[in-house]
């Protein structure tokens, strides 16, 4: 009787380790080869050495692409989110008709495939003359990041007590002080968490950068990918996984974030 419960969790615990094993293989594999002594990406690599490295941050082409993703990952995280958070308030709280139309309109980005926004956005900014400037490429993965914050303020607004901001409404508080002092300071962990996860959106994405950049305003991730197409070099391997560790730096971020505010709900309550 005992037996079967146990049964179940072990299978499931055995199954997500064969699953992130999986995930993870291609990762082990390039930490080894990013460490090379040598000019290929063959293992066993020949000897050890952390020039690669040195290249991703000498290098003028990883160095003007590694400065590009940060410039528009700040810069469209920071629209994202101002944009996303009042979004949220209003499909939350507000009450007029096509709300639920509009909810959907907003979360296409996160359903459609990569390539249509990509062709999209090639299309849209061409006809504006954008193609080829930093703004576009700000604003379209601006766009793509909304929806994730939208989602996630919405998330910590389900459980806000309205009743807050009519308190402070009612001691002479105005609205933007109500906003600034009660409730953005409560739905924080949400914007933050939402903020976090659209820079590391805006910082992975390949596909809409490939179609409206040029090779001035490459970054990290696309650079990658030309090189591949260019020169198979060991410099590829490393900045792989300087992009990997500063995802990974946000995701732990996010986490920690997630957990404080299920703490301070704890405690609340």
């Amino acid at each position: 009787m005992f037996f079967w419960p146990n049964l179940r969790r072990r299978l499931a615990l055995l199954h997500t380790a064969v699953i992130l094993a999986f995930l993870l293989a291609p990762l082990v594999i390039m930490v080894p080869i990013s460490l090379t002594s040598g000019t290929m990406l063959t293992l066993p690599v020949p000897g050890w050495s952390l020039q690669w490295y040195e290249v991703i941050f000498t290098d003028s082409r990883w160095t003007v692409a590694l400065i590009n993703s940060l410039i528009v990952g700040v810069a469209a995280t920071a629209i994202a989110t101002a944009l996303g958070t009042l979004a949220a308030i209003g499909l939350t709280w507000g009450r007029f008709p096509g709300q639920q139309t509009m909810l959907a309109i907003i979360s296409l980005p996160l359903v459609l495939p990569i390539v249509i926004l990509g062709v999209a956005c090639f299309s849209f900014y061409a006809s504006v003359g954008l193609i080829g400037s930093r703004l576009s490429l700000i604003l379209a993965h601006a766009g793509l990041a909304a929806p994730v914050v939208v989602t996630t303020v919405m998330a910590s607004l389900k459980g806000f007590d309205r009743n807050l901001m009519r308190a402070g409404a009612s001691l002479g508080a105005g609205p933007f002080l109500c906003f600034r002092r009660i409730l953005v300071p409560l739905v924080a962990p949400g914007i933050m968490t939402g903020a976090l996860i659209a820079f590391l959106v805006s910082f992975d994405e390949v596909v809409i950068a490939s179609f409206i950049t040029t090779a001035e305003q490459r970054t990290l991730p696309r650079q990658i990918f030309s090189g591949v197409r260019e020169s198979i070099s060991p410099a590829i391997a490393a900045a792989a996984i300087v992009l990997v560790v500063i995802s990974g730096v946000l995701l732990a971020l996010t986490s920690i974030v997630q957990r404080r505010a299920r703490l301070q709900r704890g405690t609340a309550r």
